[in-house]
Protein backbone atom coordinates (compact mmCIF):
# COMPACT_ATOMS: atom_id res chain seq x y z
CA UNK A 1 0.00 0.00 0.00
CA UNK A 2 1.12 3.51 -0.71
CA UNK A 3 -0.37 6.70 0.73
CA UNK A 4 1.06 10.01 -0.41
CA UNK A 5 -0.07 13.31 1.09
CA UNK A 6 0.14 16.19 -1.39
CA UNK A 7 0.41 19.80 -0.23
CA UNK A 8 1.28 22.05 -3.19
CA UNK A 9 3.48 25.05 -2.42
CA UNK A 10 1.03 27.26 -4.37
CA UNK A 11 -1.66 26.63 -1.72
CA UNK A 12 -1.70 27.92 1.85
CA UNK A 13 0.17 25.63 4.22
CA UNK A 14 -2.33 23.17 5.69
CA UNK A 15 -2.78 22.81 9.43
CA UNK A 16 -4.65 19.75 10.61
CA UNK A 17 -5.34 18.36 7.13
CA UNK A 18 -3.70 17.54 3.81
CA UNK A 19 -4.78 19.25 0.60
CA UNK A 20 -4.84 15.96 -1.31
CA UNK A 21 -4.05 12.31 -0.72
CA UNK A 22 -3.25 9.63 -3.27
CA UNK A 23 -3.50 5.99 -2.25
CA UNK A 24 -3.04 2.59 -3.78
CA UNK A 25 -3.99 -0.59 -2.04
CA UNK A 26 -6.25 -3.57 -2.24
CA UNK A 27 -9.22 -2.63 -0.05
CA UNK A 28 -11.22 0.58 0.34
CA UNK A 29 -13.08 1.11 3.62
CA UNK A 30 -16.00 3.53 3.79
CA UNK A 31 -16.57 4.57 7.39
CA UNK A 32 -20.04 5.62 8.48
CA UNK A 33 -20.56 8.83 10.38
CA UNK A 34 -19.61 8.49 14.03
CA UNK A 35 -20.81 10.72 16.84
CA UNK A 36 -19.95 10.60 20.54
CA UNK A 37 -22.07 7.51 21.22
CA UNK A 38 -20.80 5.18 23.89
CA UNK A 39 -21.27 1.40 23.71
CA UNK A 40 -24.76 1.72 25.20
CA UNK A 41 -25.86 4.17 22.51
CA UNK A 42 -25.74 7.33 24.65
CA UNK A 43 -24.03 10.58 23.65
CA UNK A 44 -21.16 11.25 26.07
CA UNK A 45 -19.27 14.49 26.62
CA UNK A 46 -20.68 17.92 27.28
CA UNK A 47 -18.17 19.85 25.18
CA UNK A 48 -17.07 19.77 21.56
CA UNK A 49 -13.57 18.46 22.43
CA UNK A 50 -14.99 15.65 24.58
CA UNK A 51 -17.44 14.65 21.86
CA UNK A 52 -14.77 14.94 19.14
CA UNK A 53 -12.53 12.57 21.10
CA UNK A 54 -15.30 9.99 21.45
CA UNK A 55 -16.39 10.33 17.81
CA UNK A 56 -12.82 10.01 16.53
CA UNK A 57 -12.28 7.02 18.80
CA UNK A 58 -15.44 5.44 17.38
CA UNK A 59 -14.26 6.08 13.82
CA UNK A 60 -10.87 4.52 14.59
CA UNK A 61 -12.56 1.54 16.29
CA UNK A 62 -14.61 0.89 13.14
CA UNK A 63 -11.44 1.24 11.03
CA UNK A 64 -9.54 -1.12 13.33
CA UNK A 65 -12.31 -3.71 13.01
CA UNK A 66 -11.45 -3.75 9.29
CA UNK A 67 -7.73 -4.24 10.08
CA UNK A 68 -7.06 -0.58 9.31
CA UNK A 69 -4.85 1.94 11.06
CA UNK A 70 -5.14 5.75 11.29
CA UNK A 71 -2.42 6.16 8.64
CA UNK A 72 -4.74 4.39 6.17
CA UNK A 73 -7.28 7.23 6.37
CA UNK A 74 -7.37 9.14 3.11
CA UNK A 75 -10.46 11.30 3.67
CA UNK A 76 -12.34 12.49 6.77
CA UNK A 77 -15.34 14.81 6.81
CA UNK A 78 -16.25 16.58 10.04
CA UNK A 79 -19.82 17.79 10.52
CA UNK A 80 -20.17 20.35 13.32
CA UNK A 81 -23.27 22.05 14.66
CA UNK A 82 -21.18 25.14 15.54
CA UNK A 83 -18.22 25.71 13.19
CA UNK A 84 -17.07 28.73 15.24
CA UNK A 85 -16.88 26.56 18.37
CA UNK A 86 -14.88 24.05 16.32
CA UNK A 87 -12.51 26.81 15.21
CA UNK A 88 -12.15 28.07 18.79
CA UNK A 89 -11.15 24.57 19.94
CA UNK A 90 -8.95 23.76 16.92
CA UNK A 91 -5.65 23.55 18.87
CA UNK A 92 -7.17 21.15 21.41
CA UNK A 93 -8.85 19.11 18.66
CA UNK A 94 -5.47 18.86 16.93
CA UNK A 95 -3.91 17.50 20.12
CA UNK A 96 -6.70 14.94 20.40
CA UNK A 97 -6.19 13.93 16.75
CA UNK A 98 -2.43 13.50 17.22
CA UNK A 99 -2.87 11.47 20.42
CA UNK A 100 -5.42 9.09 18.86
CA UNK A 101 -4.55 9.09 15.15
CA UNK A 102 -0.94 10.23 14.93
CA UNK A 103 0.92 12.97 13.11
CA UNK A 104 -0.43 12.44 9.60
CA UNK A 105 -3.67 13.94 8.34
CA UNK A 106 -6.01 12.84 5.57
CA UNK A 107 -7.74 15.20 3.19
CA UNK A 108 -10.39 16.79 5.41
CA UNK A 109 -13.39 19.08 5.26
CA UNK A 110 -15.49 20.74 7.96
CA UNK A 111 -19.16 21.21 7.19
CA UNK A 112 -21.48 23.25 9.40
CA UNK A 113 -24.86 21.61 9.97
CA UNK A 114 -27.96 22.70 11.85
CA UNK A 115 -28.21 19.39 13.71
CA UNK A 116 -27.12 15.78 13.56
CA UNK A 117 -29.08 12.52 13.74
CA UNK A 118 -28.33 12.28 17.46
CA UNK A 119 -29.79 15.59 18.59
CA UNK A 120 -27.34 15.92 21.52
CA UNK A 121 -24.36 15.42 19.20
CA UNK A 122 -22.15 18.43 18.48
CA UNK A 123 -19.87 16.72 15.95
CA UNK A 124 -19.82 13.74 13.59
CA UNK A 125 -16.94 12.26 11.58
CA UNK A 126 -17.00 9.94 8.58
CA UNK A 127 -14.13 8.75 6.47
CA UNK A 128 -12.54 6.70 3.73
CA UNK A 129 -9.47 4.53 4.15
CA UNK A 130 -7.36 2.46 1.77
CA UNK A 131 -5.84 -0.71 3.22
CA UNK A 132 -2.87 -2.63 1.86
Amino acid sequence: MSVHRVNPAALARPSGFSHAVTATGSTMVFLAGQTALDGAGRIVGDSLPAQFEQALGNLLTALGACAGEPAHLTRVTVYATDPEDYRAHAPELGRIWRRLAGETYPAMALIGVTRLWDTEALVELDGIAVLP
